[in-house]
């Protein structure tokens, strides 16, 4: 015979399922966002509350980028050299800019987002604060201020004034606190009467190097400062009448930023990897009520970290927004919501397996940086198979100690979770929790027909489900999954078992098929699958060309060939992708037929396969021959060993 090359393709799929058990989580009123700021660089962040707009400030791109409070990009004003310090007017109106290279400061209208004035300044402004209505801006080692409230506006250079030794680079200063300007820079920081004209000077302190960014509290009374490692990892705080030194507020990592709220709770921020970037805490607490770690966005093992200085409250304190930035240079705002709640956590625990109808305990615990008060109300829902979306019980109270306890008797089987949430309020955040018991079902039976049975190919079977009692529940469902990964499982039917508690589907027996018959389970009685494998044989025929007539010998059909003409065997079967049929040849000899000879031929993607014999040049010569499909070796396993019929033929002169 012409041996043929095989190609076989055997694939197998895996479906690995799993489950998890619900725990106590926080559950955060509003959700952080965090969008791609279109920038190359930032010097500095404000907010716009009564628009609820985002100014961020890009010196290398030379433009200011305003968004709303979801991080969306609403202007984009470009064509500003440098721009650096940003600063809101009194009323909200105006948006001023230091544009350094161009030694100007410019406004920008809040709503329109237009530019309004251009005014030069005679230096290269930096840092910019706003008190009084008067623009107050550093420029080199100096500070001046810009005042538009007149017919023309007048500039004012070089106010620092004597006694100050160190730069003013950084300025600070608060709406709520008239008159008082803070200056920073180097290792100094001063504060300046600026209620008159001039600038007089009240107080300077040795602060240390690494400051990045001041702020004064809406009190007047503390100066704060974020310095570097040099100094501990702290935020320093000064008074605000001589800046003595008073306690301050740690931070694990590299304090690089410091903002005061309107209310007075304080955004510390740190450049880090591996910790948290923001720090929340309350007036006079040195333990953040929260803190904010960013995820590694960038391609390094470290997080992204805090932009020196980017750091914003929205004026009434619901967000702080900070800009952080990864390995790649890519810029992300974020808005962190509730920052001045705590995130309490919520525990529930409930027994792993319970009888149904009978009762349960179930318990757990509220904790939180400080407690609310005994007797806090906590919503308990369950859900079951009889009550999907849940049922709301009565309400848990907790205790002093913020643990709580409550009994329920399950009237349903099956996985029973029981949710317990508490709302927060004006200083915690929402959170909530839950616990799953196994509630104890009986079981039922249901069958399913024809296990191990062998089809013809193309065969249609009817497997029929059978139920037998449950409680309210009477649908069973039945899939076909036919072997090989090229068909999937399919539903073939769903439906309510008749008066008998029969359920049939029919499946058209093209290869070996596992069905399955699945009922859900119901409130009383548990879930149950069962399968049954019927077995297909393949569609197989052999076509003999080639000879020149037939004719029986005894009873039997012949094909008659010369004995120098080679016959061809035709093979048709039915399809898979890398099936070959066996050919096998006896031969008449002795009163018997004797193997000769077996091989494996591909089919064509048609199905077909095509096989010459070589002829024995000699008469007289009996044989047969049969092509078979034998499961695991033909080049797959979807399929029962079939056998097609023998082809009988003789070589004659």
């Amino acid at each position: 015979m012409r041996r043929r090359s095989i190609a076989t393709a055997t694939a197998l799929a895996v479906v690995l399922s799993s489950a998890a058990l619900v725990g106590g989580t926080a559950a955060p009123a509003a959700a952080d966002s965090a969008k791609v700021l279109p920038v190359s660089s930032v010097s500095d962040m404000v907010v716009d509350g009564a628009h609820q707009r985002v100014y961020v400030s890009d010196p290398t791109g030379g433009k200011i980028v305003v968004t709303d409070y979801n991080g969306t990009v609403r202007a984009t004003l470009t064509g500003l050299s440098g721009v650096s310090g940003l600063a809101v007017s009194d009323d909200g109106g105006q948006v001023y800019a230091a544009v350094t290279k161009d030694d100007r400061i410019v406004s920008v209208d809040t709503t329109t987002y237009t530019q309004t004035a251009s005014y030069p300044v005679g230096a290269a402004p930096g840092d910019l604060e706003v008190v009084d209505g008067r623009v107050w801006f550093a420029h080199g080692a100096d500070f001046g201020s810009l005042d538009v409230s007149g017919p023309e506006p007048v500039v004012h250079l070089a106010r620092r004034g004597d006694g100050f030794s160190g730069t003013s680079s950084i300025l600070a200063s608060d709406p709520a606190v008239p008159g008082t300007l803070v200056v920073g820079g180097g290792s100094y920081v001063a504060v300046y009467d600026v209620s008159a004209d001039a600038a007089a000077l009240r107080a300077t302190t040795y602060t240390g190097s690494g400051v990045k960014q001041l702020d004064l509290t809406p009190d007047g009374k503390q100066v704060l400062t974020s310095w570097g490692e040099g100094y501990g990892y702290s935020l320093g705080a000064y008074s605000a009448t001589d800046l003595t030194e008073q306690p301050g507020y740690p931070i694990e990592a590299y304090p690089n930023a410091v903002r005061i709220a309107p209310d007075g709770s304080i955004a510390g921020g740190s450049f880090s990897w591996y910790d948290p970037d923001v720090h929340i805490h309350r007036p006079g607490d040195p333990v953040p009520v929260r803190e904010y770690d960013f995820p590694n966005t960038g391609n390094s093992s470290g997080a992204d970290t805090l932009v020196d200085g980017a750091l914003a409250w929205a004026p009434d304190a619901s967000r702080v927004f900070a800009v952080s930035v990864n390995t790649y240079g890519t810029h992300t705002l974020r808005a962190l919501t509730d920052p001045t709640k705590e995130v309490p956590a919520l525990k529930v625990s409930a027994p792993a397996k319970a009888e149904r109808a009978k009762k349960l305990t179930v318990t757990g615990k509220l904790t939180s940086k400080t407690l609310p008060p005994a007797g806090t109300a906590l919503t308990v829902t369950r859900t079951d198979v009889e009550s999907p979306k849940g049922r709301a019980l009565a309400a848990a109270r907790t205790k002093a100690d913020g643990t709580f306890s409550f009994t329920d008797t399950p009237p349903a089987g099956g996985r029973v979770t029981y949710k317990v949430a508490w709302a927060g309020d004006a200083t915690h955040a929402p959170a909530s929790g839950a616990a799953a018991v196994e509630v104890s079902r009986k079981a039922t039976s249901l069958t399913l027909n024809n296990n191990g049975k062998v089809y013809a190919y193309g065969k249609k079977v009817t497997f029929t489900a059978h139920l037998g009692t449950t409680y309210k529940n009477r649908t069973v469902s039945i899939y076909a999954d036919p072997f090989g990964a090229d068909k999937p499982k399919r539903l073939l039917r769903t439906g309510k078992v008749n008066s008998k508690g029969n359920l049939s589907a029919t499946v058209t027996m093209g290869r070996d098929t596992t069905v399955s018959a699945v009922f859900a389970g119901d409130a009383r009685y548990a879930s149950k699958t069962v399968k049954s494998t019927g077995y297909a044989r393949v569609s197989v025929s052999t076509g003999v060309s080639k000879h020149y007539r037939t004719g029986k010998i005894g009873s039997t059909k012949y094909h008659y060939f010369r004995k120098n003409t080679d016959p061809v065997f035709t093979t048709t079967m039915s399809y898979y992708k890398g099936r070959a049929q066996r050919l096998q040849l006896q031969v008449w000899y002795a009163g018997a037929w004797r193997s000769t000879a077996a091989e494996y031929f591909a089919l064509n993607s048609k199905g077909k396969s095509v096989v010459r014999l070589e002829a024995p040049g000699e008469s007289g010569i009996r044989a047969r021959i049969r092509s078979s499909y034998i499961n695991g070796s033909s080049g797959d396993s979807v399929n029962s060993t079939t056998h097609g019929a023998w082809k009988y033929f003789t070589f004659t002169r």
